[in-house]
């Protein structure tokens, strides 16, 4: 990887962050998502649904209030982005199986958005055991074909855009802060943006620089009235969220996405893990996760969204049906994680989309009387130097 992007700088000049963190993680041949089983103990992180079923069991809970709340429609696509070992979907898949009388004859089915080839065999694994096959060409939009246990179809595709339409409640779980991101640096001068170019005193190395001049990114991307020094901006997240957006309007549905992230008050976010520690983003690409925090303007807590669908009480039945004393420990561990403040709990956010039919005032009953919420405000859609971030 380091070979291939210092070829392209030479040839190019040095690059945007957002096509090194593209390159890196998601080249078809060398890249980190595509090459490699990153998650869990073993890898370079762990995710909320590896730390607790509890999370993903909420979430299915979730799916099928706003399927009711939306009038029960008889088709129920689940859909979801960065799917990472399957784990979050078994969870939700397993909450409709207990809950199977609340679906009635709605037909279900598991649509899944994974670029990686190694990660989309762990998912199969995970959710059909035997029961997938690849497709026979690379250019069908279907790239693997399965069933779960309980015969719910499950599909796997490269892009959102390949997901049929149709209701669909669409899942987006630690997807978005993988996604690319511009970095741009105030200067005396204006908006600059943050290149990758190579060290010209270490030629195997990488180093951070800012544009001499500015570019279209760094003259379309930075809010007039940015206050702060330093700006990361994902364009990529925002023409998802549009993509999610009409697909909710036009065939129904909802969007969550869950994700560590800010409202607009970070600066400098972006960094690598590799075995569960903090990696110089520009050291060894290829080798580590490239991540940064997704910049969000409304969202919910997470421990305020958890609470409120429930984590505490179910967490107390987890605990009557207990009765080995290290399982007991760890379900309060994972518990701990995802509530408490100085962990996920404040850390980590919800952010929901939904149709403008659910976002209606209902009516008010006789006799009682109703303060009507406030409308939200819209959300925010050579002689190089080098730039070092803490």
């Amino acid at each position: 990887m380091l070979r291939h992007l210092t070829s392209k700088i030479k040839a190019t000049g040095p690059i945007t962050v957002a096509e090194y963190m593209r390159e890196v993680l998601t080249n078809p041949v060398t890249g980190y998502y595509v090459r490699n089983n990153m998650l869990g103990p073993d890898g370079d992180f762990i995710t909320s649904p590896e730390i607790s079923q509890i999370f993903g069991e909420l979430i299915g809970v979730w799916i099928l209030s706003e399927w009711m709340g939306a009038g029960q429609p008889k088709q129920l696509q689940l859909v979801e982005l960065g799917p990472g070992k399957g784990s979050l979907a078994s969870d939700v898949l397993r909450v409709f199986s207990q809950l199977r009388s609340v679906l009635g004859e709605a037909s279900v089915s598991l649509h899944l958005v994974e670029v990686s080839p190694a990660l989309s065999r762990i998912q199969a694994q995970t959710l059909t055991g035997n029961q997938s096959q690849e497709a026979d060409t690379e250019d069908e939009l279907v790239y693997r074909r399965g069933e779960t246990a309980a015969g719910l179809p499950v599909n796997w595709y490269r892009r959102l855009d390949d997901v049929p339409a149709g209701f669909s409640i669409v899942l987006a779980h630690e997807f978005f802060d993988a996604l690319p991101v511009h970095k741009f640096q105030r200067t005396p001068k204006g908006w600059r943006e943050v290149l990758v170019d190579i060290d010209p005193e270490k030629p195997e190395q990488l180093r951070f620089v800012a544009a001499p001049a500015p570019t279209l990114a760094s003259s379309t991307l930075v809010q007039a009235g940015e206050r702060r020094s330093h700006v990361e901006v994902c364009a990529e997240g925002g023409v998802i969220i549009q993509q999610l957006a009409r697909r909710i309007t036009e065939d129904g549905g909802a969007a969550l996405i869950a994700d560590y992230g800010h409202n607009g008050t970070k600066t400098d976010t972006f960094r690598g893990f590799k075995g569960h520690q903090l990696h110089d983003v520009l050291s060894s690409p290829g080798s580590a996760d490239l991540t940064a925090d997704v910049d969000f303007s409304y969202l919910r807590r997470m421990r305020t969204f958890l609470r409120n669908m429930g984590i505490d009480s179910r967490m107390q039945v987890l605990l009557r049906n207990c009765s080995d004393a290290s399982t007991r420990k760890q379900l309060i561990s994972s518990y701990d994680v995802l509530t408490n403040p100085a962990k996920m709990g404040e850390r980590f956010h919800f952010f929901s989309l939904l149709h403008p039919s659910r976002l209606e005032i209902p009516k008010r009953p006789e006799g009682l009387k109703l303060e009507k919420n406030p409308t939200p405000a819209p959300l925010p859609v050579a002689g190089f130097t080098e730039l070092k971030f803490s």
